[in-house]
């Protein structure tokens, strides 16, 4: 079952947003954010307990979503851990650059908030089913 999700993502208001949805789609499920890439990395480093799947924004300054995933995939601690980026681009480039550096999934936020929770529900309902073994549990 997925436990722990971590979201990368530089916005802090949607950090909060998904930080809501989750409370309201998966009281069991314990969402962590960081702000940044590099805060991302040291974490997971740092962390005995990895995430059971990543959400990761595409794009954020300074080291944007492509070059974290880049730097988690060449981990070999950290390479297994799904990656689903989530970004509100549409582009086809940026989808297929995300699955060349082997992201597990491409995730288009939804504009409105409703919106959003059919995707934390879609996304968990999905990983629930669809875990990676070498993960934590």
């Amino acid at each position: 079952m997925v436990r722990q999700i971590l979201l990368i993502d530089d916005n802090p208001q949607d950090r909060v947003l998904a930080e809501e949805a989750f409370e309201q789609v998966c009281a069991d499920c314990h969402l962590l954010t960081q702000p940044s890439g590099p805060e991302a990395l040291e974490y997971l480093k740092n962390t005995t307990v990895l995430p059971d799947v990543l959400l990761l924004d595409v794009n954020m300054p300074g080291m944007n979503g492509f070059e974290v995933l880049a730097a988690l995939k060449s981990d070999p601690r950290l390479a297994l851990i799904p990656v689903v980026m989530l970004s509100t681009s549409q582009s086809q480039e940026d989808v297929a650059r995300s699955y060349t550096l082997h992201a597990s999934s491409y995730l288009v936020k939804a504009p409105s908030f409703g919106g959003f929770l059919a995707q934390i529900e879609a996304f968990l309902s999905y990983w629930q089913v669809n875990r990676v073994v070498g993960t934590s549990s």
